[in-house]
């Protein structure tokens, strides 16, 4: 179904997100199966780096991630808290090398970004939306009591097409000169 979309849709934006070492995905995506909405959850956890990059340019784009991800060594990513959204919980994710990256990455596509994306970067994993403020504050206050700090390494980012509701997936851009 997302393959026939995205074929009808060439230009539709792209998105770039990180993907997680196998023990944080499958972490952050048993929390999203559990606690986001069944019939809003179209897509696998994740932590967006852009929300809009032109997807009418999906090979410079491609060219253009990949190169800069290639000068990088995976970075290791600190999951150092909860973010209570009003209507959601998110993990707060800090990484000093996936900061300067995606900076670099700002830089690039300067002319493209959206205003969302200009605007500070605040690295999270969303694991609820959409839900009643008291859902999610039980759900933050409940996670909260259990949290303690951990790390993972990043070894990639993912490009995905946005086809209005799922995402397409389009590219994995693997960090590292080994990429």
């Amino acid at each position: 179904m997302a393959r026939h979309l995205a074929r009808q849709m060439p230009d539709a934006p792209l998105i770039l997100t990180l993907a997680f070492d196998e023990a944080a995905f499958a972490r952050f995506e048993g929390l999203r199966r559990r606690h986001f909405p069944e019939a809003l959850n179209h897509i696998p956890a994740h932590a967006t780096l852009f929300h809009h990059l032109p997807g009418e340019r999906e090979a410079a784009v491609i060219e253009t991630v990949a190169s800069l991800a290639r000068a990088v060594p995976p970075p290791e990513v600190a999951v150092t808290g909860l973010r209570f959204t009003g209507r959601g919980v998110a993990y707060v994710l800090e990484s000093p090398p996936l900061a300067a990256f995606r900076a670099r990455l700002a830089q690039a596509f300067a002319d493209d970004l959206t205003a969302q994306d200009r605007q500070g970067w605040r690295p999270h994993v969303t694991v609820q939306n959409k839900v009643a403020p008291e859902t999610a504050r039980a759900l933050h206050e409940d996670l909260a009591a259990g949290f303690e700090p951990s790390r993972f390494t990043a070894p990639a980012t993912l490009l995905w097409r946005y086809l209005g509701g799922p995402w397409d997936p389009v590219a994995r851009l693997p960090f590292g000169e080994n990429a």
